[in-house]
């Protein structure tokens, strides 16, 4: 008999609040995260900015690690991404109330055997900042003597859950799912099927991401998948809106702790809601383009569904992948409809990605907060920006004011570069 799995701890960081109490209050009132930059701000004097046509980001303002974690020698050397995920997970952990104890070099999760417990993430580009930087060095010096020996190793996509696991010494399954912007929410999902498996006790997983550095940010830029309405920062998100111009970029991580429901409940441990469905399936149509018919995530959709024994009218909220692009937007809609069918224009739904931006490889990790907060707080955040009404997407995206809703069950769909669909569906815990 399959293991019932909850989720009992949340973390995020993200560019309106660190923590998720900050976090699901800014997204409440409707609050912006996106700001115009410019990247010698950041770290990087060497880039023109008039080079690039978007200059608007969602940044992780004030954020300083060292306030959580201990500045040594290992995680002096962690890229921003690593980060981000690594203080995540300690929020995460805190907040499912595990004691977590310090042994030396490592911290021990009281009370759990290392080997059920592990770790996995998603992330779109690991710590690309590294590199970058390593390679303007290499350029400059004409060689490669100014390299650090730990720019590779903490490059790498698998850094990110490597250096969560080696920092609270977990020893179960443990490795990086790098399927764009749907790696957290299939993180996720693949951490339910193992629990749901009983191959592990507790999982850390999610996503973590910061892909604004010059490098990525230009790659975008070329694409035009990004907002260029510059002087208007705080309205370059609109996702569904009529006069969307593409996405914002953001940054941060979302992370959770999942376990099976007996060991939660064995330790009193506090439930937010329980993980029912996950569906997932490939467009095998384009590296970028989405699907133009949606049937490939319909049937994400309907796998979901199938697998939470649930219909179209039990679900009571959907947190969109609503990424503000020309194409997006009308697909996930009709594919909505065609998987829910009339049940569609009742259900509302609305995007976290009006506010943060699109945070790539964290995006499902920080949406899955987002939907998990709904059900413990019985209310959705707004989409915010949302002014002028697109006949091709005419379902009800909670304009631009949070609501009061009582939510039982929540529908969160990611789709990635590539194709990747994901949709997990999340219910209020009733034993």
């Amino acid at each position: 008999m399959a293991n019932r799995v909850v989720i009992t701890g949340l973390g995020a960081i993200t560019p309106i609040g660190i923590g998720k109490d900050a976090y699901w209050e800014n997204l409440l009132k409707g609050v912006s995260g996106a700001k115009r930059f410019d990247f010698s701000d950041y770290g990087f004097p060497y880039v023109e900015m008039n080079q690039y046509r978007p200059q608007v980001a969602a940044f992780v303002e004030n954020f300083d690690p060292y306030d959580y974690i201990p500045l040594n020698k290992t995680t002096k050397y962690m890229g921003r991404t690593s980060l981000f995920a690594l203080v995540a997970a300690k929020f995460a952990l805190e907040d499912a109330g595990f004691e977590l104890v310090d042994e030396k070099k490592q911290i021990k999760i009281d009370g759990i055997d290392p080997f059920k417990i592990g770790v996995v993430t998603g992330t779109g580009s690991g710590n690309m900042e590294i590199l970058e930087k390593g390679y303007i060095e290499f350029i400059e010096d004409r060689g490669p003597k100014r390299l650090s020996p730990h720019a590779l190793p903490q490059q790498i996509l698998s850094a990110v859950p490597a250096n969560i696991s080696m920092h609270f010494s977990c020893k179960g399954n443990t490795y990086a799912l790098p399927t764009a912007c749907s790696s957290a929410s299939q993180a996720i999902g693949n951490c339910y099927r193992y629990l749901r498996n009983g191959w592990e006790d507790v999982m850390i997983t999610g996503g973590s991401d910061c892909c604004i550095t010059p490098l990525i940010f230009g790659c975008f830029a070329a694409m035009r998948a990004m907002s260029v309405r510059n002087d208007e920062p705080e309205k370059a998100s609109r996702p569904f809106d009529r006069d969307r111009d593409g996405f914002v970029m953001g940054e941060g991580a979302g992370i959770v702790v999942l376990e099976k429901l007996e060991h939660a409940l064995k330790r009193n441990a506090h439930i937010y809601a329980e993980i029912v469905g996950y569906g997932m399936t490939s467009d095998a149509y384009h590296i970028t383009i989405p699907n133009l018919q949606g049937e490939s995530f319909t049937q994400a959709v309907r796998m979901a569904l199938e697998e939470a024994r649930m219909k179209p009218a039990e679900i009571d909220y959907i947190n969109a992948h609503g990424t503000a692009t020309r194409l997006n937007d009308p697909i996930e809609t009709k594919a909505i409809k065609d998987a829910l069918g009339d049940r569609a224009y009742e259900i509302p739904i609305s995007s976290t990605k009006s506010m943060i931006g699109h945070l790539i490889g964290a995006a499902g990790g920080v949406e899955a907060i987002a939907s998990v907060m709904s059900i413990e707080d019985g209310k959705v955040h707004p989409t915010i920006n949302y002014e002028n009404p697109d006949s091709a997407c005419d379902l009800d995206y909670v304009p631009n004011q949070a609501r009061e809703v009582p939510v039982k069950a929540v529908m969160s769909n990611s789709l990635g570069f590539g194709g990747f669909n994901s949709v997990l569906i999340f219910r209020k815990f009733e034993g």
